[in-house]
């Protein structure tokens, strides 16, 4: 089964990427910097990890061992620097670039991926650029950002870039049926709920909690009549984002140590050797590290389910006739562009996008829900006639 089977709605980033591992190092197909760049939930980091399967085992298609070894991320010739914090530091990038002047182990190449590259100082930025400059020649560096924009000039200018789309909503669910077994009515809800972003998708598709949370997300702004009400609002939605955030690092948490424990040759429940407890610590020490992140992430996705919400009123006071992203309560989508103009919904997804840059430079998230729900106020239709 060739690498790239599960992924979705990216044939022409497919094709560059097959060519390049199909490539020999003196062809202009192959460069030994690249740059993945794409909306939250197209899929960056899942392509990137296809490509280096590809790159290492030497085929473009990959080969279903080292797809195994990529994707736990315990092949030797696979570094990942993939961080929850707010941002990379020049020290987490030092350790990397040394390990990436060794000669490959057991693979063609090398690979260095770096997630969320975006995230980088320019100090880390700039230590960097020599490596992605002079690459030693088995060494390939795949960075992921969601556009080219987001990293600095002299680094865009030394990398090849492969711009990902985002894929369809029936793309996303027949994925989800494909690799979940989803019901088809429920994938295709989840995947136009998640706006095509495949990790939301998938969540919403197999957590009956991720569903509701999301619900109720919608059912309070709706409900924003007064400024008091906006102030609880703002309250609630900061609890849901936690409960959101918990939930998510929960899972990941566990899959982390369980995958940690085999690693070291240990089965579930058996005891930890005091030779190994630092290991365990290390994986605790990240948690901690990235629970600022996690739920900066959660109030993002918020955030990005009332913009689909407001998107959907302004369509339905338009006229536009096209789908809606909510369509499961359309009828309260409905009521709630009689209760307003264009004009003032308009204003109000202004705000949403306020919000999102705001709790990104580091306001207070109450603060910033608060102002946004403010925006969101209206009035009951018969109150307005009157």
């Amino acid at each position: 089964m060739s690498v790239w089977s599960e992924l979705t709605g990216q044939d022409a980033a497919i094709a560059v990427f097959r060519a390049a591992a199909g490539a020999g190092g003196g062809s202009q197909s192959m460069t030994h910097s690249w740059l993945v760049t794409g909306p939250p939930g197209s899929g960056r980091s899942n392509i990137a990890s296809a490509f280096a399967t590809a790159l290492i085992s030497g085929s473009p298609d990959g080969d279903e061992p080292t797809r195994i070894q990529v994707e736990a991320r315990s092949h030797p010739d696979l570094h990942v620097l993939a961080t929850e914090g707010v941002i990379i530091k020049r020290d987490d990038v030092r350790e990397i670039v040394r390990r990436s002047h060794y000669a490959p182990s057991v693979g063609r190449y090398r690979v260095i991926i770096v997630e969320d590259a975006d995230r980088m100082t320019e100090q880390t930025s700039n230590f960097l650029l020599k490596e992605l400059e002079e690459p030693p020649a088995e060494t390939v560096w795949i960075l992921c950002a969601p556009s080219e924009a987001d990293l600095i000039p002299t680094i865009r200018s030394r990398v090849r870039s492969v711009r990902l789309q985002v894929p369809s909503v029936s793309d996303v669910a027949e994925l989800l049926v494909r690799q979940g077994g989803v019901e088809p009515a429920l994938a295709e809800r989840a995947a136009r709920e998640a706006q095509s972003h495949i990790g939301m998708a998938r969540r919403l598709a197999q957590n009956a909690e991720a569903r509701e949370r999301r619900a109720e997300t919608l059912q309070l702004a709706l409900g924003i009549r007064s400024t008091a009400d906006a102030v609880l609002g703002a309250a609630r939605l900061l609890a849901i984002a936690g409960e959101d955030a918990n939930a998510i690092a929960e899972t990941r948490d566990a899959e982390e140590r369980e995958q940690a424990l085999r690693s070291l040759g240990l089965q579930p429940g058996q005891p930890v050797p005091a030779g190994l407890r630092g290991q365990l610590r290390a994986l605790e020490d990240d948690r901690k590290r990235r629970a600022t992140r996690s739920l900066r992430d959660g109030i993002d996705r918020i955030l990005v389910d009332l913009a689909s919400l407001y998107r959907d009123i302004v369509l339905v006071q338009l006229g536009a006739g096209l789908e809606l992203v909510n369509a499961a309560v359309e009828s309260e989508v409905r009521r709630a562009a009689e209760a307003s103009t264009p004009e003032e919904t308009l204003m109000t997804l202004d705000a949403v996008q306020t919000a999102r840059e705001r709790i990104e430079g580091n306001v207070q998230p109450a603060l910033a829900l608060e102002a946004m729900l403010v925006a969101a106020i209206r009035r009951p239709a018969e109150r307005r006639v009157a």
